[in-house]
């Protein structure tokens, strides 16, 4: 009896862990930290940007000077190791984490980003970083790409969030001065205003325009967050354990 005691307690711990609202986030994790497909991934849509890119300059006819319209987080700032933290703090996400660690200025690169930047550099297109960090993160965020050398990180390509998550206004701004050639992100709304409206399912529009994915659009893998979580979830003020809860509901089966 002494033996199968022994052993109930010694399974509470993991199945305490198997509860954790965060625990979800584990696989997804490791997954863009250790795995070869990712990096294959990232390293194939940026193959892909170079060659569409090359593909756009031949066609070109605008009298704007060039540029390309990315993303920062997930796009060419890989922040795993900040969701690896909040995972081990049974979290999935804290402002006040993410606060300390953009400030810390150690995110590394996303595998292909630093390349194709320079290489678009190369060809005299600039590149504007378009994010939805908030201002308060300005400086640690241009430290971390100047750390790197990306091109065109300085105060004039580097737009961040002023309230809104909304980042068509900005990509007009740019666009009232430059040829966009192509934009690159991890998620939709990264791309166009179409994919903004919050809790939107997204699947329609993406058919829709399937022929610009690969050449205007370039999407980069991010399995650990991103806007297609919203339309999973109803209902106000969930917290981590009744987010869990719905996307388990939300799976598919047999």
């Amino acid at each position: 009896m002494k033996k199968y005691i022994f052993t109930l307690l010694a399974l509470i711990p993991f199945f305490a862990n198997a509860q954790s609202p965060a625990r979800d986030y584990t696989n997804a994790v490791l997954w863009q930290q250790t795995s070869g497909e990712y990096r294959a991934l990232c390293f194939q849509a940026y193959n892909f940007a170079r060659l569409s890119l090359k593909e756009s300059l031949w066609a070109d006819t605008s009298k704007k000077p060039n540029c390309v319209v990315v993303d920062i987080d997930e796009t060419v700032l890989d922040n795993a190791a900040f969701q690896g933290h909040e995972i081990k703090k049974g979290l999935s996400y804290n402002p006040a984490d993410w606060t300390e660690w953009t400030g810390l200025a150690k995110a590394d690169t996303i595998p292909g980003a630093l390349a194709f930047l320079k290489f678009a550099a190369s060809k005299n297109i600039e590149t504007f970083y378009i994010s939805n960090r908030d201002e308060k993160d300005y400086a640690a965020t241009l430290k971390n790409l100047q750390a790197f050398g990306f091109p065109f990180a300085d105060d004039a390509h580097l737009i961040v969030s002023k309230g809104t998550s909304n980042k068509e206004p900005r990509r007009q701004k740019v666009a009232e001065t430059h040829n966009i050639l192509m934009f690159c992100g991890d998620n939709l709304s990264d791309f166009s205003n179409v994919f903004y409206r919050e809790n939107k399912n997204t699947t329609a529009q993406v058919n829709r325009i399937q022929a610009l994915f690969g050449s205007k659009y370039i999407v980069l893998p991010n399995p650990m967050y991103g806007d297609w979580e919203k339309p999973l979830y109803q209902g106000e003020k969930l917290n981590d354990k009744d987010k869990a809860k719905q996307r388990l509901e939300r799976l598919k089966s047999y």
